[in-house]
This record gives structure tokens, sequence and C-alpha cells, in this order.
């Protein structure tokens, strides 16, 4: 990787400088659009002590599954417990410290977070648990509470194509948590299904600019289904 040129041939490369009690953002909705590749070298490195912020944990066995395995994540930032169990028991037992936050609220710390706004007001949690211990302030005659803005020290997403330059295009569904958080890492590494020169995207197509993309890996995706459901 150098100058413009943003593609990197190893997870090795991908996630260098990841270390131990970092602050992840990992980008999906379920199992849809989630990096896998990177995801399992974070597994096969060991790295612990980890803030993870992600709508939810995938599944047993897959996904951020497999970083609950190790015990990875300290602190879970999401939205969701979802189908997997395990994450469930790690949060009744309270091994696992879990911030869960609403998907509408969770989504724009992210986007303010990336954008470089600290906090903003939202009405949504007011007079549930959600507000406890923040700041309420009254506009309008309504209600609003002071949520933070949310960064990361490596923010991993999932992109259908990029170019040598970083520019991504995510497709359909795969887009949801993905652009916003590929703008509110330090270091944010695109894992892709296809790598093209620099030039070859439409710019009325491109989704994520590369100034916000530090490296760029072509992965190889299973693209498991989370919940197979069949008509009898």
């Amino acid at each position: 990787m150098s100058g413009f040129n943003k593609v990197v041939h190893s997870y090795d490369e991908a996630l260098a400088g990841l270390q131990d009690n970092m602050t992840l953002m990992v980008g999906g909705f379920g199992l849809c659009g989630i990096p896998e590749g990177l995801i399992y070298k974070v597994y096969e490195m060991g790295v612990k002590g980890l803030t993870c912020i992600s709508n939810n944990a995938g599944i047993d066995g897959f996904g951020l599954g497999y970083l609950l395995e190790k015990r990875q994540i300290k602190t879970m930032i999401a939205s969701y417990v979802g189908e997997n169990a395990l994450f469930e028991q790690l949060l009744l037992s309270g091994e696992m410290e879990v911030k869960l936050t609403p998907q509408g609220t969770l989504a724009e710390k992210i986007r303010a977070g990336g954008a470089g706004i600290p906090a903003f007001y939202t009405p949504t949690g007011y007079g549930t648990v959600i507000a406890e211990g923040k700041r309420v302030d009254e506009f309008h005659g309504k209600k609003y509470i002071l949520e933070e803005s949310l960064t990361a020290d490596f923010s991993l997403v999932k992109a259908y194509k990029a170019d040598t330059m970083g520019n991504l295009i995510y497709r359909k569904t795969t887009r949801n948590f993905n652009p916003m958080m590929a703008t509110a890492g330090k270091i944010t590494v695109a894992e892709v299904e296809e790598i093209v020169e620099a030039g070859q995207l439409d710019p009325d197509h491109i989704h994520t600019p590369g100034i916000y993309v530090n490296r760029v890996i072509q992965g190889s995706f299973e693209k498991r289904i989370e919940r197979k459901m069949l008509k009898k």
C-alpha cells in the first residue's frame, strides 16, 4: 500500500496496529453486510478488552459471535441482542458490559462522530432507563436527552466494490451501518467483493469517498443466512 493506493493483500496488513483495549466499530445488520474475514482475523489475533460498536453481535459461532467465544469483547454497544444465545448469557451474567442503544440513536451517534459533532439532542428514550444519568432539556415544550457521539480506533466495514483509492459502493441492504462507520474510525478498513482501478467507478454511484478509507482488502464471503425460513 503506497500513496493513494489503499489496497492491502493480507489480513495482517489490514489490521496492523489493532491492539488490546481499543474501540472497534463493525458494520452489518444481523449477518447482512458484515466484514466476515476481518472479524475472523480479529478472532485469530486474540486481542481482548475491546469496546465493540455494532448493531448486534452476529450469531453463535459466526461473525462477532467468534469474539464472544474468546471473551475478547469487554463492552458491547449495540441495539439488539439478536440470535445469539452466548451474547444473552454474557449480558445477563454481567460478564460483559452491554450498553443497549435505540437503533436510530446508535446510527446517529456514529454519524455524528464521523461528522465531528460531539453530541446531539433526541427525544428517543426520554422517560426510560435510556435517559438515566443523561442531560435532559426542553425545546418547544418537548423533553430531549443529550446523546454523545461515537468514534472508534478501527472501523471494519464491508462493501460490494472498491477502487484502489478506497472509494466504496455498497449493494442494497448491506449499506446499513457501513457508510456511517466508515467515516467514524481513526483507521477504516474495507473488506470488499471486488476491487477495480481508480477511475472505473461512476462518481455518482460512490457511497463512501476514499478520503474516509485507509485500507482495502478483497475478501471471500460465505454470506451465511441468519435464519432460514422455508414455506411448507
